[in-house]
Protein backbone atom coordinates (compact mmCIF):
# COMPACT_ATOMS: atom_id res chain seq x y z
CA UNK A 1 0.00 0.00 0.00
CA UNK A 2 1.56 3.17 -0.95
CA UNK A 3 -0.40 5.53 1.04
CA UNK A 4 -0.42 8.90 -0.32
CA UNK A 5 0.61 7.33 -3.86
CA UNK A 6 0.58 11.20 -5.96
CA UNK A 7 1.37 9.94 -9.42
CA UNK A 8 3.20 6.23 -8.69
CA UNK A 9 6.42 6.56 -8.55
CA UNK A 10 7.18 4.27 -5.59
CA UNK A 11 5.21 1.67 -6.90
CA UNK A 12 7.36 1.35 -10.51
CA UNK A 13 9.44 -1.55 -8.95
CA UNK A 14 6.40 -3.58 -7.37
CA UNK A 15 4.19 -3.46 -10.42
CA UNK A 16 6.83 -4.78 -12.85
CA UNK A 17 7.79 -7.05 -10.24
CA UNK A 18 4.25 -9.01 -9.88
CA UNK A 19 3.50 -7.52 -6.43
CA UNK A 20 -0.44 -7.26 -5.83
CA UNK A 21 -0.02 -3.19 -4.87
CA UNK A 22 -2.43 -0.33 -3.94
CA UNK A 23 -2.05 3.54 -3.26
CA UNK A 24 -4.51 5.98 -2.20
CA UNK A 25 -4.52 9.90 -2.50
CA UNK A 26 -6.51 12.73 -2.63
CA UNK A 27 -5.09 14.14 -5.38
CA UNK A 28 -7.62 13.06 -8.39
CA UNK A 29 -5.33 14.21 -11.29
CA UNK A 30 -2.48 11.96 -9.62
CA UNK A 31 -4.26 8.97 -8.86
CA UNK A 32 -5.37 8.95 -12.08
CA UNK A 33 -1.75 8.68 -13.48
CA UNK A 34 -1.08 6.08 -10.85
CA UNK A 35 -3.88 4.09 -12.50
CA UNK A 36 -2.44 4.41 -15.74
CA UNK A 37 0.70 3.71 -14.51
CA UNK A 38 -0.46 0.49 -12.90
CA UNK A 39 -2.04 -0.39 -15.91
CA UNK A 40 0.75 0.04 -18.04
CA UNK A 41 3.18 -1.92 -15.81
CA UNK A 42 0.99 -4.75 -14.91
CA UNK A 43 -2.24 -4.38 -16.28
CA UNK A 44 -3.60 -7.21 -13.97
CA UNK A 45 -4.18 -5.79 -11.02
CA UNK A 46 -7.23 -4.41 -9.99
CA UNK A 47 -8.07 -0.86 -10.64
CA UNK A 48 -9.96 -0.53 -7.64
CA UNK A 49 -6.39 -0.66 -5.64
CA UNK A 50 -6.23 2.87 -6.63
CA UNK A 51 -8.33 5.19 -4.56
CA UNK A 52 -9.12 8.96 -4.89
CA UNK A 53 -9.36 9.12 -0.60
CA UNK A 54 -7.36 11.29 2.28
CA UNK A 55 -4.84 8.73 3.99
CA UNK A 56 -6.89 9.10 7.37
CA UNK A 57 -10.31 8.05 5.43
CA UNK A 58 -9.40 5.11 3.97
CA UNK A 59 -11.90 3.04 2.72
CA UNK A 60 -9.55 -0.06 2.37
CA UNK A 61 -9.86 -2.60 5.25
CA UNK A 62 -8.03 -2.53 8.85
CA UNK A 63 -5.38 -4.80 8.36
CA UNK A 64 -5.46 -5.33 4.41
CA UNK A 65 -1.09 -4.43 3.95
CA UNK A 66 1.72 -6.14 5.04
CA UNK A 67 3.57 -3.04 3.58
CA UNK A 68 2.39 0.67 4.23
CA UNK A 69 4.78 3.55 2.32
CA UNK A 70 4.24 6.72 3.07
CA UNK A 71 7.04 8.43 1.36
CA UNK A 72 7.09 12.37 1.65
CA UNK A 73 3.29 12.74 3.06
CA UNK A 74 2.90 12.82 6.35
CA UNK A 75 5.02 16.93 6.57
CA UNK A 76 2.40 17.92 4.21
CA UNK A 77 -0.12 17.71 7.30
CA UNK A 78 -1.81 21.63 8.40
CA UNK A 79 -1.36 20.62 12.25
CA UNK A 80 -0.57 17.55 14.77
CA UNK A 81 -4.26 16.68 14.64
CA UNK A 82 -4.08 16.20 10.75
CA UNK A 83 -0.17 14.52 11.30
CA UNK A 84 -1.94 11.79 13.96
CA UNK A 85 -4.91 11.15 11.54
CA UNK A 86 -2.58 10.51 8.74
CA UNK A 87 -0.27 8.58 10.60
CA UNK A 88 -2.46 6.58 12.84
CA UNK A 89 -5.11 5.96 9.31
CA UNK A 90 -1.78 4.40 7.44
CA UNK A 91 -1.01 2.55 10.67
CA UNK A 92 -4.55 1.27 10.75
CA UNK A 93 -3.80 0.02 7.24
CA UNK A 94 -1.04 -2.49 8.11
CA UNK A 95 -1.55 -6.30 8.81
CA UNK A 96 0.34 -7.30 12.63
CA UNK A 97 4.01 -8.14 11.91
CA UNK A 98 3.65 -5.84 8.76
CA UNK A 99 6.13 -3.30 7.67
CA UNK A 100 5.92 0.45 7.65
CA UNK A 101 8.22 2.21 5.85
CA UNK A 102 7.98 5.88 6.14
CA UNK A 103 10.47 8.93 4.73
CA UNK A 104 9.83 12.40 6.09
CA UNK A 105 10.87 15.75 6.92
CA UNK A 106 12.31 16.39 9.91
CA UNK A 107 14.43 18.81 12.45
CA UNK A 108 17.38 16.58 12.54
CA UNK A 109 20.46 17.85 11.71
CA UNK A 110 18.53 21.37 10.81
CA UNK A 111 17.78 22.51 14.08
CA UNK A 112 19.38 26.00 13.56
CA UNK A 113 18.07 25.91 9.75
CA UNK A 114 14.10 25.69 10.19
CA UNK A 115 12.23 28.59 11.48
CA UNK A 116 9.46 27.67 13.31
CA UNK A 117 5.95 29.81 12.63
CA UNK A 118 2.42 29.27 13.53
CA UNK A 119 0.62 28.18 16.60
CA UNK A 120 1.36 24.65 16.10
CA UNK A 121 4.61 23.92 17.67
CA UNK A 122 5.84 21.37 14.98
CA UNK A 123 5.12 23.83 11.51
CA UNK A 124 8.44 24.86 10.20
CA UNK A 125 9.57 27.33 7.98
CA UNK A 126 12.34 25.58 6.13
CA UNK A 127 15.25 27.43 3.88
CA UNK A 128 13.94 26.35 0.42
CA UNK A 129 10.74 28.37 1.44
CA UNK A 130 7.85 26.04 2.40
CA UNK A 131 6.11 25.35 5.39
CA UNK A 132 5.97 21.96 6.74
CA UNK A 133 5.12 19.67 9.62
CA UNK A 134 8.63 18.51 11.42
CA UNK A 135 8.90 16.05 13.63
CA UNK A 136 12.16 14.91 15.48
CA UNK A 137 13.72 11.86 17.24
CA UNK A 138 11.92 11.90 20.71
CA UNK A 139 8.31 12.37 18.28
CA UNK A 140 9.58 9.51 16.54
CA UNK A 141 10.51 7.07 19.18
CA UNK A 142 7.51 8.18 21.45
CA UNK A 143 4.90 7.44 17.71
CA UNK A 144 7.07 4.02 17.60
CA UNK A 145 6.02 2.82 21.04
CA UNK A 146 2.62 4.45 21.24
CA UNK A 147 1.89 2.66 17.62
CA UNK A 148 2.49 -0.92 19.68
CA UNK A 149 5.34 -0.85 16.81
CA UNK A 150 8.93 -2.33 16.46
CA UNK A 151 11.97 0.17 15.40
CA UNK A 152 13.18 -2.41 12.61
CA UNK A 153 16.04 0.52 11.50
CA UNK A 154 17.71 3.21 13.50
CA UNK A 155 16.59 6.49 12.31
CA UNK A 156 18.41 7.87 9.05
CA UNK A 157 18.27 11.03 8.14
CA UNK A 158 19.71 12.96 4.65
CA UNK A 159 20.21 16.87 4.66
CA UNK A 160 19.48 17.66 1.36
CA UNK A 161 21.90 20.36 -0.16
CA UNK A 162 21.06 22.76 3.59
CA UNK A 163 17.18 23.32 2.29
CA UNK A 164 15.35 20.20 4.24
CA UNK A 165 16.50 17.03 6.24
CA UNK A 166 14.37 13.99 5.05
CA UNK A 167 14.36 11.44 7.69
CA UNK A 168 13.37 7.19 7.11
CA UNK A 169 11.31 5.42 9.45
CA UNK A 170 10.92 1.57 9.76
CA UNK A 171 9.06 0.12 12.06
CA UNK A 172 6.97 -3.30 12.32
CA UNK A 173 3.75 -3.82 13.72
CA UNK A 174 3.42 -5.82 16.60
Amino acid sequence: MDAGCGFGRNLVYFLRHGFEVAGLDADADALSAARELAAALAPAQPPDRFRVEAIEASSFPDAWATVVVSSAVLHFARDERQFDAMLRGSWRLLAPGGLFFCRLASTIGMETGVRRIGPDPRRYRLPDGTDRYLVDEPLLLALTSSLGGQLLDPLKTSVVQGQRSMTTWVVRKS
